[in-house]
């Protein structure tokens, strides 16, 4: 009997403490900079972790299927940080209280629509739609329906499209929420989404959306498929070699999102 009671007791002592030391608590980071040399939580297949230690050279990573499943881990105390694509980032923190994006960006992007390289009038457009909603006002309140404080996004307004000038094709991937994603009824909506009715408006055209991977896009603009691509697409030098970028029409980057 005592034996059995000495097993017993070794067991839940030795089991007590992995359970501590694996749910140890972590130091609460208020800095960008106190995450080098940290666990960050970044989506597997992207180069996420590459421009993380651009700033943090010491970072240590773990990787996930998903920018949510990365950001729950930093919900649950598996990781110190996760970083991705800022606007991501505050919409799930919009959406999970808890958790907080640092106000330092651990890289400056800017993001754009993009067309053919020839076709500068449709480039010409797009900028023009976005100085205009800039002055009127209109790009403000985009801004506070894709991007709340706290919770989900508010609903798309409806933009009448009349088509009398054909279709505009818009090539996009639904799976960066705000800028575009499925909604509740199964629809394809987002700040990018928003944005491109009022090109086909300005162009009185209809408007068809080619939901796609997201590596598919620019291959499907050279070829011809689509006539412009949005999906919170990172302006680089590289991809401006195959296609024309609008104007940047919002600052973002990587950023860190942390538990508060």
């Amino acid at each position: 009997m005592t034996g059995k009671f000495f097993t017993l007791l070794l067991v839940v002592v030795v089991s007590s403490f992995f359970m501590l030391s694996g749910c140890s608590k972590r130091e609460k980071i208020t800095k960008l900079q106190q995450l080098d040399g940290k666990e960050i939580a970044v989506p597997t297949g992207t180069v996420a972790d590459k421009l993380v230690l651009s700033k943090l050279p010491n970072a240590k990573f773990k990787y996930f299927n998903s920018v949510m499943d990365a950001a729950m881990a930093v919900k649950s105390g598996k990781a110190d940080a996760a970083a991705y694509d800022e606007p991501i980032l505050k919409n799930i923190a919009a959406k999970n209280s808890g958790l907080l994006v640092l106000p330092e960006m651990i890289t400056t992007d800017n993001y754009g629509f993009a067309v053919q390289p020839d076709n500068r009038e449709l480039k010409r457009n797009i900028d023009l739609v976005v100085s205009e909603l800039k002055k009127n006002g209109g790009y403000d309140d985009m801004m506070r329906r894709w991007f709340p404080k706290t919770g989900n996004p508010a609903p798309m307004p409806a933009i009448p499209l009349t088509g009398r000038k054909g279709v505009l094709r818009l090539g996009t991937s639904s799976v960066t929420e705000p800028f575009s994603f499925v909604d509740g009824s199964g629809g394809i909506v987002g700040f990018d989404i928003e944005l491109a009715r009022y090109i086909a408006k300005k162009l009185d055209m209809k408007l068809e959306i080619v939901n796609m991977e997201f590596g598919a896009m620019i291959p499907a603009l050279i070829s011809g498929k689509v006539d412009m691509i949005a999906a919170c697409i990172t302006i680089t030098d590289e991809r401006a070699k195959k296609v024309l970028f609008s104007d940047p029409y919002y600052v973002g980057g990587i950023a860190a999102v942390i538990n508060e």
